[in-house]
């Protein structure tokens, strides 16, 4: 699944840390579960166009996509959608992630008191796998698809393009721009990702502000 790629994407294999804040890494993780329900069918946007909805009911096999459909409770903009969708996704994936054995979650406490996690990579291949398909796109080796044109675009949303992958900062943020605006998708889903990269850009924004008020 998409969350699972993405969050394959946003650990450092070195030190098991994020590679940008959690704001972000929660606010894309929400936008790619966003887009594997619109690719689910189960969720489409209203006649107006302007709010998604759970369209189809029919309950899914995938417990942490049907967990997911059950938040729409009722019609709500893509930002909302995202906001609500973020709640314990990272834990959600994180969980799934290890529980396929790719990935193993080590807690220590920083000063004795502030649990502090960090993300272990147990499944080498499958991690490179990931990094490579998506890296050779962002770098420019060949074009995007809809799984790896939906990953940089999100990643692009959080702007954390050139944090993931190494290279000239402004080129690869040329490129991933030109990508999140590409053809890669059909119409519908096209239209659907568009939205969802602004309400997590918007999702994002806002927590920021929000951080910083409180702070």
């Amino acid at each position: 699944m998409l969350p699972e790629d993405l969050m394959l994407l946003f650990i450092n294999e070195k030190t098991g840390k994020l590679l940008t804040d959690s704001s972000s890494v929660e606010n894309a993780l929400a936008g790619a579960m966003l887009i594997e329900l619109v690719n689910s069918g189960r969720v489409a946007f209203d006649p107006n166009g302007k709010k998604l909805q759970v369209v189809d009911p029919t309950p899914l096999k995938d417990e942490l996509l049907q967990e997911s459909v059950s938040r729409f409770d009722k019609p709500m903009k893509p930002q909302r959608a995202v906001e609500r969708l973020r709640k314990n996704l990272r834990n959600n994936v994180i969980a799934r992630l290890e529980g396929r054995g790719i990935v193993r979650v080590d807690t220590k406490k920083v000063l004795g008191i502030f649990p502090v996690k960090t993300y272990a990579i147990t499944n080498e291949v499958v991690f490179a796998d990931v990094r490579r398909a998506v890296g050779d796109v962002a770098l420019g080796y060949r074009g995007a698809d809809a799984r790896t044109g939906a990953l940089i675009t999100l990643l692009f949303a959080v702007r954390s393009v050139h944090k993931v992958f190494q290279g000239d900062k402004r080129e690869i943020n040329k490129r991933a721009k030109e990508i999140a605006a590409g053809n890669w998708a059909g119409e519908a889903v096209r239209r659907a990702v568009e939205a969802i990269q602004a309400a997590v850009v918007g999702a994002t924004a806002a927590a920021a502000a929000a951080s910083s008020s409180g702070g």
